[in-house]
């Protein structure tokens, strides 16, 4: 199993400097906003993003400017945690043995992190999607999944009131993405095999289905809604009511993380062309066109390889990861390499997937890179390779998510 990576939220430049941000809807208030002249209630509004880490038994938050440890680790029962953004700007959601737990991060408070004891139960929590304000929570022991209004979360231990639960046709690792409209786009599939998807209707009927996607893993929705999903042998495209297949220019060509932006009609995806090879690194990206309904296979540099967890996208349509190299590196729209960075120390292929490697998050003008092998988190800016913040940590990190 491995993690959806389809982030939408960020901006940054690469060889564009542009100032833009994020502005989420839990940080917004109902009151005036303060007058340039009075700096204490600017600030009092002006709350910084945090950044929650997980580590063994439990998950750590930091101030995503200083870098510094906010509060004490909030501790869990579990040895492996996974984090995902839950689209507010305050929440995290935690995938535990309990299902999906919330944290309250503070980055829209200025308190402590702390859980809220909601929790949407689950064997098995999986994919977390965020698209269009929509939530999405699927739970891969049942194929139950959950759409809810992102802002709906609070601080409290009930569930958002406008939950809606869905059931696939059979429990299997899956996804599920809600568009504008209210269409579902579900993947279909068993513990045996997944083989397509399915689109549902507002009202949950079904209305078309698509099975030529073997081995179905993960989404990305690109500009126009056209919605992306992985398969052993491609990339199948659903736009303006439509299924078009993308295949392989290789005999194995398989794509299982999805990288996109609302805005871009450009996706990225990873891209594994040897079914044999050891561990999880990979060393060519795919490029799809999802307006023309092409792609291109993009090759890195001799020794330079990647895993799901080192991807991000940003605002401007570039793609950047954090090679095997130790460097953070910017490719652009048209799949040329434009930027690269020191980051951190090289380090090796993971052979099992859970095992803690360097995680990449691209927030604004900034990129935060975690090095498990020497317990530090670095703050980059994107637009001069700028070191802004380092930090050390007591515990390996592993999976990290950012709200703000």
């Amino acid at each position: 199993m491995h993690h959806p990576r389809h982030r939408t939220r960020t901006t940054s430049a690469i060889a564009v400097a542009a100032a833009a941000a994020l502005a989420l809807a839990a940080c917004s208030t109902a009151e005036a906003e303060p007058a340039a002249s009075d700096p204490s209630a600017e600030e009092a509004h002006d709350h910084a993003g945090r950044l929650a880490l997980a580590v063994e038994g439990g998950v750590v938050v930091l101030d995503a400017d200083t870098l510094e440890q906010i509060g004490e680790t909030v501790a869990l029962d579990d040895d492996f945690v996974r984090v995902n953004p839950a689209g507010d700007g305050e929440h995290v959601f935690l995938s535990t043995s309990a299902g999906f737990e919330v944290l309250a991060t503070g980055a829209s408070t200025d308190a402590d992190p702390a859980l809220t004891g909601a929790v949407f139960e689950g064997a098995a929590p999986g994919h977390v999607v965020l698209h269009g304000g929509r939530t999405v929570l699927f739970d891969d022991a049942t194929g139950d999944f959950w759409t809810f209004d992102a802002d709906s979360l609070t601080d409290g231990a009930a569930l958002p009131a406008d939950v809606t639960a869905h059931e696939s046709e059979a429990a299997h690792h899956g996804v599920a993405v809600e568009l504008e409209d209210g269409t579902i786009v579900s993947t279909l599939g068993t513990e045996e095999a997944r083989t397509g998807v399915r689109i549902l209707d507002v009202d949950g009927t079904e209305t078309a289905r698509d099975e030529s996607c073997p081995s179905v893993h993960g989404e990305g929705v690109a500009a126009d809604e056209h919605v992306l999903i992985g398969c052993q042998d491609g990339v199948l495209l659903y736009g303006d009511g439509a299924f078009t297949k993308l295949d392989s220019p290789d005999e194995f060509g398989r794509v299982g993380n999805l990288y996109t932006t609302d805005e871009s009609a450009i996706a990225f995806t990873d891209y594994r062309d040897d079914p044999d090879a050891e561990g999880n690194v990979l060393h060519r990206f795919g490029l799809v066109d999802t307006a023309a309904g092409t792609w291109q296979i993009v090759d890195l540099p001799e020794g330079v390889e990647y895993t799901w967890q080192t991807v991000e996208r940003d605002h401007h349509g570039g793609l950047w990861f954090v090679g095997t190299d130790g460097q953070l590196h910017g490719i652009d729209e048209s799949g040329e390499l434009v930027a690269s960075y020191p980051a951190i120390e090289a380090w090796e292929n993971p052979i099992e997937w859970q095992t803690a490697h360097p995680y990449l998050v691209v927030e604004g003008h900034t990129a935060y890179v975690t090095d498990p092998d020497s317990l530090q988190i670095v703050a980059i800016d994107l637009d001069s390779g700028e070191t802004l913040a380092t930090a050390s940590l007591d515990a390996a990190p592993n999976e990290m998510a950012f709200a703000g």
